[in-house]
């Protein structure tokens, strides 16, 4: 202890010589720079977790070079967007740097040089940008639909009833998680609804990807389903992820049979009467872009799948 104070009382006396008449906030920061800068695992601990998370490794973050990209696969760029007060489609220039979504990301890193600087960066609900007087309002999870919400929908059927699949990255692009809980952005006449983890959850994506141990990991924690599913022992909880995997694969293989897909699960470029274009759609957006078999919200997910399966067959 006698250490520390003198190491401040040094740091003070510099901080004095340097900004004169600023030195009393100057002392006051440095101070609580130990807030979070001590001798436990307070920041190390949630780095090493991240470390090994999406967010933190892979090479997506390179994208954030380009404009209509810099929003979300960049770190920095994300904090821009939020500064700006911009969706991810409003971005006009790309991140000369880019870095991977890390704590700056997310939070008010050295904003006041103390605790606080864990609050997040913003959790305003979000008007998603594809849809029409759509809002996600999910607590703290709504810093992470700012991101994760789908670029598109789908387009309308020409006068011929045909909807033209344009690329092999056709669908409504990664990530549109926030949309699935809400129960729309699927294809065709599925009409969907809020999912009971959007309503129950009070921080939603935040009270399941981090769980009661705020872990860093971004992985789904079964502890935090334990809260109301008390008798869980794994995510298949009443079966819903055997069954949407189940349907999954029935309607790969039917894209696969009505020439939609190829052997690699890939799309094939065409026109395609709008029941089956919406078939691939809505198989893309829950088994490629949600990726929660079901459980984001299993009434949707497998109210779509079926649709599909009635379109293909």
């Amino acid at each position: 202890m006698q250490k520390r104070t003198s190491f401040m009382a040094v740091v003070f006396a510099l901080a004095v010589l340097l900004v004169g008449t600023s030195s009393v906030l100057a002392q006051i920061q440095v101070i609580n720079c130990t807030d979070c800068h001590n001798d436990t695992t307070l920041i190390t601990g949630k780095q090493t977790a991240w470390s090994t998370s999406m967010h933190g490794t892979g090479t997506a973050y390179l994208r954030g070079t380009s404009a209509s990209c810099a929003g979300c696969h960049s770190g920095g760029g994300f904090s821009a967007m939020i500064a700006a007060g911009l969706t991810p489609n409003q971005i006009e220039a790309g991140d000369p740097n880019p870095t991977r979504q890390d704590c700056r990301a997310c939070h008010q890193i050295h904003v006041t040089y103390t605790s606080d600087d864990w609050a997040l960066e913003t959790t305003a609900p979000v008007k998603l940008f594809a849809f029409e007087d759509v809002t996600y309002d999910g607590g703290d999870g709504n810093l992470c639909a700012n991101c994760h919400q789908p670029r598109s929908t789908i387009g309308a059927a020409d006068p011929n009833g045909m909807i033209s699949v344009s690329s092999t990255h056709w669908g409504p692009h990664h990530g549109p998680q926030s949309a699935m809980m809400l129960g729309v952005g699927g294809a065709g006449d599925v009409t969907g609804r809020p999912s009971a983890h959007y309503a129950l959850a009070r921080e939603t994506c935040v009270t399941c990807h981090l769980g009661p141990n705020d872990t860093h990991t971004f992985e789904p924690v079964l502890s935090a389903c334990q809260t109301c599913h008390s008798d869980a022992e794994d995510f298949d909880i009443h079966g819903v992820q055997t069954e949407v995997a189940d349907l999954i694969a029935q309607v790969g293989e039917l894209l696969e049979a009505n020439g939609l897909i190829d052997e690699e699960g890939e799309p094939i470029v065409g026109d395609y009467p709008a029941a089956k274009a919406a078939a691939l759609w809505n198989w893309i957006y829950v088994a490629h872009e949600d990726k929660s078999l079901g459980v984001h919200n299993p009434g949707y997910a497998t109210a779509l799948l079926n649709a599909a399966v009635e379109a293909l067959q």
